[in-house]
């Protein structure tokens, strides 16, 4: 059974949300960037390829999350659409923050496969980190329609963001499946 759309949760002018979500995704951005080219020492008493285990579990929960929301917005369970999307972000931000504090301590992982797999795994590579890169600041603005109630402009803008989500966090889990063999 259908449920009536929840009511806005914000009311941040249009204007001023993509601003401030254009500012944050940027900052994302460098912040990856500059991190990536930097790495802490560590004592080499404890395994810093934690995080990217704990990334594998995060994108896959953060996938369950976005088929869970696809179904909830189909059944017409806006409530808990809202609920299970807002979990997807959350769990979004903590594997960012898994993420950068990965490739502080660890560094960048080169691949160790050969013939066929390496290509295959530098294209899924380039493929999801050009559109996790890519899809945040429309993943945010997505967020900012639905908390808004500007229904018609969450649901086209979703139709486009949700794939690209799911892509993303998919091939993350692929792309660390891949690379696990070479830490």
């Amino acid at each position: 059974m259908k449920e009536p759309h929840p009511s806005a949760a914000i009311a941040v002018p249009e204007r001023r949300a993509k601003r401030v979500i254009w500012l944050v995704s940027a900052t994302v951005f460098l912040l990856v960037v500059v991190l990536d080219r930097v790495q802490v020492p560590t004592s080499g008493t404890w395994d810093v390829h934690v995080f990217a285990h704990v990334n594998a579990v995060i994108n896959s929960m953060v996938s369950v999350l976005l088929l869970a929301g696809l179904s909830t917005a189909k059944a017409g369970r806006w409530g808990l659409h809202r609920r299970v999307m807002l979990a997807a972000i959350v769990l979004s931000v903590l594997f960012l923050i898994s993420y950068v504090l990965h490739h502080l301590f660890a560094g960048s992982t080169p691949y160790g496969g050969q013939g066929t797999m390496t290509v295959v795994y530098y294209v899924l590579l380039a493929l999801h980190i050009l559109l996790a890169a890519g899809s945040l600041p429309f993943i945010l603005l997505t967020a900012y329609h639905s908390l808004s109630g500007h229904w018609p402009q969450h649901r086209r803008l979703a139709r486009r963001v949700w794939p690209v989500w799911l892509f993303v966090s998919l091939s993350g889990v692929l792309v660390y499946l891949m690379i696990r063999p070479f830490y």
